[in-house]
């Protein structure tokens, strides 16, 4: 980590097809000023205070996001997770179990992560 922290953190991995272009459109632009004036209900424009404490970081690209996910996740594999995961949120609806920690396809009863 090159960036000092101004506080707790939430790390996720975010999985679609265009989940980059998506998740950067929710945050909206990475100056607040702008953000407020182009974009005033996107994340940053809602609850950014200064450039530098915009509130929420996104990747660029596929390639700084494998590197991100990697830094934050190390025991994550995206390869193990296209090959076996994957394939089951194609399933069908998918919820969350908050005691395993895991998505789920809806109706499995939430038995193995999805």
């Amino acid at each position: 980590m090159t960036q000092n922290l101004g506080g707790p953190i939430r790390a996720y991995i975010l999985a679609h097809k265009d989940a980059i272009q998506l998740w950067r459109t929710l945050m909206g632009p990475t100056r607040v000023f702008r953000a407020r004036h182009v974009a005033p209900d996107s994340i940053r424009g809602s609850f950014g205070l200064t450039d530098t404490r915009n509130t929420t970081h996104g990747s660029d690209s596929v390639v700084s996001a494998s590197r991100e996910i990697a830094a934050f996740f190390p025991d994550f594999s995206e390869q193990r997770w296209y090959e076996e995961e994957e394939p089951q949120l194609r399933c069908g609806p998918v919820c969350y179990s908050p005691e395993g920690g895991v998505h789920y396809v809806a109706g499995t009863g939430g038995l193995g992560p999805a």
